[in-house]
């Protein structure tokens, strides 16, 4: 939750953040040019940067654990996923980008489960991580005007299911708890509201396809003005 945080430090950086995406985004769309593959290519290094710099973190203070620090949370596989898109904008990663980052990692900025403070490494590496996800995800469809195409919302709900479920094996396998598919969190998140273990899974299955219809709206409206 913000609470856990310093507020002013974190909502500087979204601010910060946001001002950057628009002139990014309003940039491409401007002046397109070899600069904007420049941009996108630096979103990429910085998000693999921040993958690299958890683990590289964790190993050196000792607390890795395969059971808790794998990058299995759907955040994590977003973070790898906006790189790819980023370095080689094709169109299916730019859609998982897009989807994932604005119907999961959005929420994660908007009620951040941060228990470290500026200038802590781990303040640093959660802003970049997520806001690196949504900024890409911004850049690539508005900037860029990679839009999602036609089925791109059951390809991204059956690849996020597919995903869910191999999360899903590991977990049973190792006994660990990756996108709380075992056991409810500890600590409060949507899927609180969502009901009781296992049916919050069933639950937040539902309401990500109607986040991905959402989000698709706008696409959707132009694809059949354009018949």
């Amino acid at each position: 939750m913000l609470g856990l945080v310093t507020p002013m430090p974190y909502l500087a950086a979204v601010v910060l953040a946001l001002a950057v995406g628009t002139a990014l985004c309003a940039g491409a769309r401007r002046r397109p040019g070899p600069w904007t593959v420049v941009a996108a290519r630096v979103i990429a290094l910085v998000l693999v940067s921040d993958a690299i710099s958890f683990v590289v973190a964790k190993i050196l203070a000792k607390t890795w654990s395969p059971r808790t620090d794998l990058p299995l949370a759907l955040c994590d596989a977003a973070v790898l996923v906006a790189a790819a898109a980023c370095w080689w904008r094709k169109p299916l990663l730019a859609e998982l980008t897009y989807f994932w980052g604005l119907a999961g990692t959005l929420q994660a900025v908007i009620t951040p489960d941060l228990n470290a403070g500026f200038p802590h490494l781990v303040f640093f590496q959660y802003l970049a991580g997520h806001l690196g996800i949504v900024l890409a995800a911004l850049y690539l469809v508005i900037g860029l005007r990679i839009a999602p195409r036609r089925g791109s919302v059951l390809t991204t709900f059956a690849i996020t299911l597919a995903y869910t479920a191999v999360v899903g094996l590991i977990d049973a396998l190792s006994g660990a708890n990756y996108m709380f598919l075992r056991r409810p969190p500890s600590s409060w998140t949507l899927l609180k509201v969502l009901g009781p273990w296992p049916w919050y899974i069933a639950s937040a299955a539902g309401v990500a396809l109607a986040l991905l219809l959402l989000l698709d709206l706008p696409f959707w409206i132009g694809r059949r003005r354009h018949g």
